[in-house]
């Protein structure tokens, strides 16, 4: 089966993306970052990969390669509870509107979208009739990182959006037996950049702590993209 291709939106360091790409249905195409210590660590492990710096300009200064799949955890700090809770119009939390508009030029036949389990009361509505607005239905669920083995609970709402009209269905037993747990010798990745690191006479653990508290678990991508597989698989056979 051709993988699906993807373009990530707030890539971070890639997390969505590796888990993806873990299912083997999945090719990155293109991503969009901002923050310059996140776009090194992409730079090292996506080589070939075509990024964007700026989500307001794609589509308006560059053209965006189309693709079957538009990955993106927006941010959350507008929605968390851990902020002031000024909501998915605020500056930041607000880029979801970026997002859609990006989906609205590209047109893909998914669209994945992750953010803290806050989303559900604080405009889980708005993305959802944002989206059926632009033709798309949707499915949801809150995934906990220590659902896939991780030492910590980190709830997080991923979606998964398709064309009205086509069902979804996916097998989620299934997916969850082919995700490999946190243990050392299921990372494909050393850890970088290391801690210890020191660039321009600033170590960059600060930067790296902060990358990784932003990133998406790969292992809850990985369910969220197996499931999508083993549903476009289904209709295939149909």
């Amino acid at each position: 089966m051709t993988p699906l291709t993807v373009g990530s939106l707030f890539s971070g360091i890639g997390g969505f993306e590796l888990g993806l790409e873990r299912t083997g249905g999945f090719k990155t195409v293109w991503q969009c970052e901002i923050d310059p210590f996140c776009l090194k660590v992409l730079e090292k492990h996506w080589p070939g990969v075509k990024r964007f710096a700026d989500i307001k300009k794609m589509g308006v200064e560059e053209e965006i390669p189309h693709v079957d799949v538009i990955c993106g955890g927006f941010p959350c700090q507008d929605i968390s509870c851990a902020g002031k809770g000024a909501g998915i119009h605020a500056e930041r939390s607000g880029l979801w509107w970026e997002m859609l508009r990006v989906v609205r030029l590209v047109r893909p036949r998914y669209v994945l979208v992750e953010n803290v389990a806050a989303l559900l009361n604080r405009g889980l509505d708005e993305v959802l009739g944002s989206l059926a607005e632009s033709g798309y239905d949707a499915e949801w669920a809150c995934i906990p990182a220590a659902s896939v083995g991780a030492p910590h609970f980190r709830d997080r709402i991923f979606i998964i959006s398709y064309p009205m009209r086509q069902r979804f269905e996916g097998n989620q037993k299934a997916a969850y037996a082919r995700i490999p747990m946190f243990e050392k010798s299921s990372c494909p990745w050393s850890t970088e950049p290391p801690a210890i690191r020191v660039a321009n006479g600033f170590s960059s653990r600060v930067d790296r702590l902060r990358a990784l508290g932003n990133a998406i678990v790969p292992q809850c991508a990985q369910f969220v993209g197996q499931c999508l597989l083993d549903s476009t698989r289904t209709e295939a056979a149909q």
